[in-house]
């Protein structure tokens, strides 16, 4: 089976609702007055380096994404082979469209975050290609703004 991921952003999305249950509206709102941007990213790793990548995120990247002015909102991997063995698909939130081109640009540059890619790739690269990426707007439905 051919892994679709028009069918599997769409179920994340739906997961994304059903997460934003653990965040409380006060928080959300702290975070700006402007609407959000969300931002659905999807990495393929190398065969068998998920687990590298996913240790990556688990005990580094998340609080780095913090650090920067991301608002981490959920991670998923896909049930299905083939996808299941070498994909990570997740969404952040940035305050805007602008923001999130500040908040990668000084991640990318910050020697911890650097030092903790190469202290990952050790053992050769992760990553089979660049990440996916794809902004997003809430709409006015949507439980999470």
């Amino acid at each position: 089976m051919r892994f679709n991921r028009s069918l599997f952003a769409l179920a994340l999305m739906f997961a994304a609702g059903y997460v934003v249950g653990q965040f409380s509206r006060a928080d959300l709102a702290a975070q700006g007055s402007g609407q959000k941007v969300f931002e659905l990213r999807t990495y393929y790793t190398l065969p068998g380096k998920l687990p590298d990548l996913q240790t990556r995120f688990r005990n580094h990247t998340t609080k780095l994404f913090e650090a920067h002015g991301m608002t981490n909102i959920g991670y998923w991997v896909p049930q299905d082979e083939p996808a299941h063995s070498n994909t990570l698909i997740y969404v952040i939130a940035h305050e805007s469209r602008e923001a999130a081109k500040k908040n990668w640009a000084a991640f990318g540059a910050d020697p911890e975050w650097q030092k903790v890619r190469d202290a990952s790739e050790v053992n050769g690269k992760i990553l089979e290609k660049a990440p996916e990426s794809v902004y997003m707007d809430a709409t006015d439905y949507s439980k999470i703004k």
